[in-house]
């Protein structure tokens, strides 16, 4: 739940004309979270930033005519990082939920991704879809992602836990104390190719499919309807699939 705006910080409500301040300012601040590999991730040797996300982001503040100025946020921090006006828009793949679209506007969807789980290669326990909501099970989930909430209503066998950054669900299945954790395709693809203790496990049919869009505060039509255009330009002009390919997630994009 988003907490009251810190005294002295404006709200997103009290800030008129949000596209005339982006255009005044010269600036665009997009939130990311840094560690979403193949959307929003920053090289921790080079500090570098890459992703689809990434790109895409450069490609708004071209179109507006502005810089890009990217404020590090996470799926915990989303809807503080919008209400209390820390960045214009969020653009690190966040899902469609029905639990934040309560407090956040979204725009139309540019990717959709099912949930895979990854386990270890010596993990006996998990062999298939099927193996992980048994009893005895461990499922680790990242606390403030949509795999929270979805695993908590799914899960009628299996232990949940909750951990409070993704690093800390992967470090519970490598130590063997968790059995499973929870992600989408985009993280699992570059995770697997970088981790060669892990083993991806997908569901044997569409499990929960959640589509992805940018993020913001609630009112503001203009801001909004820009937004909107943007995601259809890119739909259209090809931007989005050109991007997607370089980061091998031709797969999830919505067309």
């Amino acid at each position: 739940m988003a907490q009251a705006a810190v005294a002295g910080t404006p709200s997103a409500a009290e800030v008129p004309g949000r596209l005339r301040r982006v255009q005044t300012a010269k600036t665009v601040r997009v939130c990311i979270w840094p560690d979403y590999h193949g959307i929003t991730y920053r090289n921790p040797k080079t500090q570098q930033l890459s992703g689809i996300d990434i790109e895409l982001a450069q490609e708004l503040g071209n179109d507006l005519g502005v810089a890009v100025d990217f404020v590090d946020s996470s799926f915990a921090k989303l809807a503080d990082d919008l209400l209390q006006d820390h960045c214009d828009v969020a653009m690190f793949a966040v899902g469609i939920t029905a639990e934040r679209q309560k407090l956040l506007r979204f725009t139309r969807p540019h990717l959709a991704s099912d949930i895979y789980a990854v386990t270890s290669k010596t993990n006996r326990r998990i062999r298939s879809w099927a193996d992980i909501d048994k009893e005895g099970s461990v499922v680790a989930v990242a606390q403030g992602t949509l795999h929270e909430p979805v695993m908590k209503s799914r899960l009628q066998h299996a232990q949940l836990m909750v951990l409070n950054t993704p690093f800390a669900r992967e470090q519970e299945v490598q130590a063997g104390r968790a059995d499973v954790f929870m992600t989408d395709y985009p993280y699992s693809q570059r995770f697997l190719a970088n981790a060669d203790w892990a083993r991806l496990v997908a569901p044997d049919h569409a499990y929960h499919v959640t589509s992805y869009g940018y993020a913001m505060a609630p009112g503001d039509d203009a801001w909004y309807a820009r937004l909107e255009r943007f995601v259809s330009d890119i739909q259209r002009d090809g931007r989005l699939l050109a991007a997607a390919q370089r980061y091998r997630l031709e797969p999830i994009v919505v067309r």
